[in-house]
């Protein structure tokens, strides 16, 4: 593969770094070409490094763009990968006259890169924001800054993200901490002193007054804190004045600007970072390096790269009594920073290497060239449609599995999501979307998809609407005659009780749909009643089971910020309102008042359609005398999952909390409001279902005995491993819709 890469020459920090680190791991496989608009250091050690680098000194924007041209034209690149304001001004200048793909990576937030200098702000900032708009593709380096992105208008289905990596040895040899410091910086520490360095530009954006003002704060609780700060910017007397107020310039060093930053970090035991805003910092690589423990602020891929609690500490940006409470606890115990040391260690070293950066910069460039090269007239994307954007979680389940799927079986086919929300489902799903029922571009997207997905559900039934039942029989028709392979991928169906409905469906159906992979045994059977029979049909399983729950130490926050101790026993309700609801709402109180006096388990409401319902949840909490907990906050999907498998048992009404629940082998009790909750039950092979209207406490208390008993642990597990099987089915369908039977997943051919 061919590469050019173009950047300033003035990068400095972490962004200098990157580079470099790209630039040389590339040119170990690829022929690369370095473009640098200024001569310096930058330049001098790529070539020193064996780097074929150009220099092109020209103030002149369109002399400079004239000339990387021609360097374009000598070199013929694959593609072209900028760096930066000035290289994305040059890169999209030259692509408007040469067919190839112009990448750029954004190493930080591009409005707040000159924060604090109105001048350059208006300036290069804005002509940068400018030509971001004109390049091929975009390469975030954390996956916040691919949100912002996308909430900022960019296409979600041109954004591939890249981690920032180094490569990751131990330093070697004797080192004399207090000798260097002394030297260098001409700071004593005495035996015992903890120390604690951040290496950042002294500007607005690295906000360090905020480590300032949590050292302040940690230093009355672990006196034995320094704070060294590494680097040199506008804000360092206004800093300096602010350690002199808060009582703490004595135990305060300002270092300057530090090269190398090795011997830096290796003196320190803790290392911060406060910033307002970063994608993937290298000072928190290489701290790690170094050996040291972190303490950062929620920014850019931290989060992607720290769990915390167990391999070091994040907190919000600015919260500055936070980062205290974590600085003291990391002071005032050394093994926990040996421990934290040697956990991101391992973890960073494994994941975020520089091999590990150059393998993805490889596969984004194949990835991107699949992309740019596909034929204009090539029906390639998969168009899907269901409740989206309605803020159901159970649907979004849906949407984020499928999506998945779809993904996994061929990356570069682009996604459109039919959606009530479309700014929101782009922002969450990666995907591009449209307004559900604005058809004129619906049916611009049929004319280029080559599968429509009306997907996931209960989507065929009149019981909440006749009118939606009306829609999705005409999207099915309006995709067939654009020439859409047609698939209902693991839904539910029903009821439709209205005969006219019921005779339109099975019309429909029969003659647009070429395959439909259902949930349950009862929908096959309507479908069958219904007279459909020309469609390929098979019965899989809800596409959510495949989602996994989030990692416990996020579940564990989540539980906390809801005052809900993780280690604590529980059973979860998963309400809804309800027609009968209000009648049942004693008999299902007294039942969870029974399972915490036989059972010790404390009852925890989890909404799945947030807020609605966490109103029918307050009304059984009302008639509580025990204790009782309630989330609520919205979740994301996989955290809601992660709560519903830390219970003893779930009892539901709505399906996908049982769903959630049966997947993570937690032993469940259906409140039946509906055919598709028996239906679920029934395929699962589950006894523990109660028609809603008629609930008892007696029934209940005893359905949740059985559950609670371990009766049903071995049958749990064994349904959890079939669904999973089962759902399978689904992607296969869609594979043998699309020609791809040579894909494979989990190693089986599809």
């Amino acid at each position: 593969m061919r590469v050019m890469q173009v950047m300033g020459g003035g990068d400095v920090g972490g962004a200098k770094t990157q580079i470099m680190n790209t630039v040389t791991g590339l040119a170990v496989r690829n022929e690369v070409m370095l473009i640098s608009f200024r001569a310096g250091p930058f330049a001098d050690e790529a070539r020193e490094r064996g780097i074929d680098v150009r220099v092109i000194e020209k103030r002149n924007p369109l002399a400079a763009a004239r000339a990387m041209r021609d360097l374009v034209d000598e070199f013929k690149p694959d593609i072209i990968h900028c760096h930066g304001g000035r290289a994305n001004l040059m890169g999209a200048i030259v692509r408007r006259s040469r067919r190839i793909p112009v990448v750029t990576t954004v190493h930080s937030d591009y409005k707040l890169d000159y924060l604090g200098n109105p001048f350059k702000q208006h300036t290069f900032g804005t002509a940068n924001a400018i030509a971001l708009r004109f390049l091929d593709f975009y390469q975030p380096v954390a996956d916040r800054m691919a949100r912002t992105l996308i909430a900022r208008g960019f296409d979600p289905e041109r954004i591939v993200k890249i981690y920032n990596g180094m490569e990751f040895r131990r330093p070697t040899g004797d080192f004399d901490r207090a000798a260097y410091l002394r030297d260098t910086y001409g700071a004593e520490i005495e035996e015992g002193d903890v120390l604690c360095g951040i290496a950042a530009r002294l500007t607005a954006v690295k906000d360090i007054a905020t480590t300032v003002r949590a050292f302040a704060q940690a230093l009355k609780e672990a006196p034995q804190l320094r704070l060294f700060i590494a680097g040199d910017g506008e804000d360092e007397p206004m800093l300096r004045r602010l350690c002199g107020d808060l009582g703490v310039a004595g135990r305060v060093t300002f270092c300057g600007w530090v090269s190398p930053v090795e011997p830096f970090f290796r003196s320190m035991d803790i290392n911060l970072l406060s910033s307002v805003s970063e994608t993937f910092p290298y000072s928190i690589l290489e701290g790690i390096c170094a050996g040291c423990a972190t303490i950062t602020s929620d920014v850019g891929g931290m989060p992607e790269l720290i769990d915390t609690g167990e391999n070091g500490y994040i907190f919000p940006v600015g919260d500055d009594k936070q980062c205290a409470r974590y600085l003291v606890r990391l002071a005032n115990d050394p093994a926990l920073r040996r421990t934290f040391a040697e956990a991101l260690y391992e973890k960073a070293s494994q994941n975020f290497s520089k091999e590990k950066m150059c393998e993805r910069q490889e596969a984004n460039y194949r990835h991107l060239l699949a992309r740019f090269h596909r034929p204009k007239d090539e029906r390639e994307s998969i168009v899907i449609c269901g409740a989206y954007g309605r803020g159901n979680a159970g649907d979004d389940a849906i949407l984020e599995a499928i999506v998945q799927e779809m993904r996994a079986l061929d990356p570069e086919r682009t996604i459109c999501v039919m959606s009530r929300r479309p700014r929101e489902t782009r922002l969450v799903y990666r995907t591009d979307a449209i307004y559900t029922f604005n058809v004129f571009s619906v049916l611009r997207r049929f004319r280029r998809a080559a599968l429509y997905i009306n997907g996931g559900g209960s989507l065929m039934q009149d019981v909440t609407s006749t009118r939606s039942i009306w829609y999705y029989c005409y999207t099915l028709r309006a995709a067939k005659k654009r020439g859409c392979k047609v698939m209902m991928y693991g839904c539910g169906i029903g009821p439709i009780n209205r005969p006219g409905n019921r005779r339109m469906a099975a019309r429909t159906i029969d003659r647009s749909v070429d395959r439909i992979t259902l949930r349950d045994d009862n929908s096959r059977a309507l479908l069958a009643e219904m007279g459909v029979t020309r469609p390929d049909i098979r019965v899989s399983a809800d596409p959510t089971i495949i989602l996994d729950p989030a990692p416990r130490e996020i579940v564990n926050l989540a539980l906390e910020q809801s005052g809900i101790d993780p280690d604590g026993r529980y059973i979860g309700f998963g309400l809804r309102a309800w027609k009968g609801l209000d009648a049942v709402l004693p008999e299902i109180a007294a039942a969870a008042e029974y399972a915490y006096e036989k059972h010790g388990l404390i009852p925890v409401f989890v909404p799945i359609e947030f807020p609605n319902d966490l109103a029918p949840a307050e009304r059984v909490s009302a008639l509580l005398r025990c204790p009782w907990h309630a989330v609520r906050t919205r979740q994301p999907i996989e955290v809601t999952i992660g709560i519903l498998a830390r219970m003893q048992a779930v009892v539901g009404i709505r399906l996908h909390s049982l769903m959630f629940s049966a997947g993570q082998g937690v032993p469940v009790v259906g409140l039946s409001y509906d055919i598709k909750v028996d239906g679920f039950l029934k395929y699962i092979g589950s006894h523990t279902c109660l028609p809603l209207r008629s609930v008892k406490a007696a029934d209940l208390c005893r359905l949740i005995d059985e559950c609670v008993s371990g009766a049903h642990d071995s049958e749990v597990r064994q349904t959890a491993a079939m669904l999973r099987a089962h759902e399978h089915e689904n992607v296969r369908g869609a594979a043998i819709l699309l020609g791809l039977n040579d894909k494979t997943k989990d190693g089986e051919t599809v």
